[in-house]
């Protein structure tokens, strides 16, 4: 089940090395923190504007991947998976948990002038939906509100143990139910995939062996915009597509990291340096690399670093 496993990894180690650094929008800012430093991941100071975690552990992106990864240790049963994973979504995420302890503060943080960041991981409004409509009992339970990552994270653990795309679809939506979510969460998956087996160009073979796919006409369409501008500065490409954390923006932000870098730890450090929500860019550009040149391009001192890697290395094939 879990052959695939050091992928997997390839998303937490760069999660956590962008983590201390996630969602700072000001550009004059970012560069103030890291002006002068020589290591920019697993920055020693938490520098994000909205809350903080101690270096080394994962956004709230990477660790709904771990709350499926947790869910498949226990269970071989594909047919159980989805049953056992809603319920650990709660567990993780819901009543009693770090992350509801701070929703009060969550709630607010439209409404007031966000002077300091908060103690404590942040709820995504994905799995504040999902837990509600967990509750609700709701056959298909994901958030429909916006279009993020957290899909694509919740289903990379179960793909490549897996790689039924009914059942990888039935995972994404179970926290982010949206057409754009899921489209966009697949195409990662196959590309990375493609990364795996061995594809030397995984962006442009995607590209050939879906060009008339209509299922992915978006994500098409995006991929052949981030190549027109493949030659601008990645700063500047993840500021024109968006720095958030949405669907077309954020995958596109990863589009260009992957076909602009050669190997894991040049594309995460660029990913960091470009700001806004580099969590969820580093979750496909980390996977990715990791499939496409192997486990030993992740830095041995990064994979030490990151909490949750020690769990995910006991069980890699």
């Amino acid at each position: 089940m879990f052959d695939k496993l050091h992928i997997f990894l390839g998303a937490t180690v760069a999660d956590a090395a962008a983590r201390p650094l996630h969602w700072v929008y000001d550009e004059k800012k970012l560069k103030s923190y890291i002006k002068g430093k020589k290591n920019i991941a697993f920055f020693r100071k938490n520098r994000s504007p909205f809350y903080s975690i101690k270096t080394g552990e994962v956004s709230g992106y990477n660790d709904v991947g771990q709350v499926m990864f947790k869910t498949l240790a226990k269970t071989t049963n594909h047919k159980e998976v989805i049953k056992l994973f809603k319920k650990n979504i709660v567990k993780n995420f819901g009543p009693g948990s770090s992350y509801w302890k701070n929703l009060s503060l969550r709630k607010k943080y439209k409404k007031i002038k966000w002077k300091t960041a908060m103690k404590g991981p942040w709820i995504h409004q994905n799995i504040l939906e999902t837990i509600k409509n967990i509750k609700l009992k709701k056959t298909i339970t994901g958030g429909t509100k916006v279009n993020e990552s957290d899909g694509y994270c919740a289903s990379l653990p179960f793909y490549f143990s897996n790689t039924s795309d009914q059942k990888t679809k039935q995972i994404i939506r179970t926290v982010a139910n949206g057409k754009i979510s899921e489209q966009f969460a697949l195409a990662k998956l196959k590309i990375i995939d493609l990364a795996d087996k061995g594809d030397k160009d995984p962006i442009n073979s995607f590209l050939r062996k879906n060009i008339k796919n209509k299922y992915f006409k978006n994500v098409i369409e995006n991929i052949k915009k981030v190549k027109r501008i493949k030659s601008k500065p990645h700063n500047f490409v993840v500021k024109k597509f968006g720095k958030a954390c949405s669907y077309p923006g954020t995958f596109n932000g990863a589009i260009h990291a992957i076909i602009t870098s050669k190997n894991f730890k040049t594309a995460v450090i660029k990913t960091i340096k470009a700001g806004g929500c580099n969590c969820s860019r580093a979750n496909f550009v980390g996977a990715y690399f990791v499939a496409y040149k192997g486990i030993k391009g992740i830095p041995q001192d990064w994979i030490k670093k990151t909490n949750t890697a020690k769990s995910i290395m006991k069980l890699i094939a």
